[in-house]
């Protein structure tokens, strides 16, 4: 080789961390889950920051505190400098009990047992094409919903108002707005906030729509806001709405079934009232982005013929069932799309 010529590029070699980390992934779940129990993220908002303070002020060992905060630290929810522990930016937002946007309630649905069943049988389900548990849970008066309900409402809640500022409504008269799956509410909520003329119509289980009923009552609402309580393939949604949202339900159901419920919510829509389906959508790869990619699985290891839809899939389902080409808007900060689409 002349001299000064550049050596050939060395390609990467092969790792085995990939696969050390996918299996080891539960260590992670648990480690959250413990600090959550613990309270280990407030403890350190309220000034404890040594694993002594923190220990004190969460009724643990110093030893283990230590370890467990280590090990937050080596995977981003925690740092570390002099010995002395500190929260991220969104450990501060997500994972401390004071901020609004706490989401350790989750735990309770996320770590629910249907869900764990649905992956510890994920070979079976693979073989399958779909959930080989109790499916009862895409019932509405399910237990599992309530809980959902409850402790998913801080995450969604900027969503909600994110999309009500999208949704199309008349400024000359009252309008009705009817929000199926309405699960706690917020987002037939946010709507009637953001349109003081506007009555919201949350359609869901019995237990969930006393919830909702609640939220509307905390959020100013409820002298807007109504309710009907039900399965939403089986109940009457009444008539003349001017929107129509479905939020983070069509990913349970086949296409014919989304069809099927699409084809209602034409029925009930004034001439020229929207539809908006509000949903994690992957790109046509299916690979990207990868939070609404990787929500496909989850709907095999948990619901019979349940996906993540893609947009083209979205705007062939509007066609077939009397709605115009949608338009898709991005509702941060989270990867869910609104679609939204006009009846014809």
């Amino acid at each position: 080789m002349a001299l000064g010529a550049q050596q050939p590029m060395q390609s990467a070699m092969p790792s085995p961390m990939k696969f050390f980390e996918a299996v080891n992934g539960y260590q992670q779940t648990a480690a959250l889950k413990t600090a959550i129990d613990l309270d280990i993220f407030s403890a350190i908002s309220d000034g404890a920051a040594t694993p002594e303070a923190i220990a004190e002020k969460s009724n643990a060992s110093a030893r283990g505190v230590r370890m467990l905060c280590d090990f937050l630290t080596i995977h981003g929810f925690l740092t570390k400098h002099n010995e002395h522990y500190a929260l991220t930016p969104d450990s501060a937002m997500f994972l401390t009990r004071r901020s609004q946007a706490f989401l350790g309630g989750a735990l309770t649905f996320l770590l629910n047992p249907k869900a764990r069943e649905g992956f510890h049988r994920l070979t079976e389900a693979v073989r399958k094409g779909g959930t080989v548990t109790d499916d009862q849970a895409v019932t509405p008066d399910d237990p599992m919903w309530l809980s959902f309900a409850e402790s998913m409402m801080p995450m969604m809640v900027p969503i909600a108002q994110t999309a009500a500022g999208l949704i199309p409504l008349p400024n000359d008269r009252e309008s009705k707005v009817l929000d199926i799956a309405a699960s706690h509410g917020i987002f037939g909520i946010s709507v009637a906030k953001r349109h003081p003329r506007a009555h919201a119509v949350g359609l869901d289980g019995k237990a969930v729509v006393e919830f909702a009923k609640q939220n509307a009552q905390r959020f100013g609402v409820a002298d807007r806001y109504s309710t009907i309580a039900g399965d939403a393939f089986k109940v009457d949604y009444g008539r003349d709405y001017d929107a129509i949202l479905l939020p983070n339900i069509l990913h349970h159901f086949d296409v014919p079934m989304c069809e099927r419920m699409l084809a209602r919510c034409r029925e009930a829509l004034r001439p020229g009232g929207h539809v908006a389906i509000i949903e994690f959508v992957p790109n046509d790869d299916r690979v990207s982005p990868p939070g609404s990619a990787a929500f496909a699985l989850i709907m095999l290891a948990l619901t019979p013929a349940g996906d993540a839809y893609t947009l083209r899939e979205y705007q062939q389902m509007l066609a077939d069932t009397g709605f115009a080409t949608p338009t898709a808007y991005p509702l941060p900060p989270s990867e869910h799309l609104m679609v939204l689409s006009q009846r014809r």
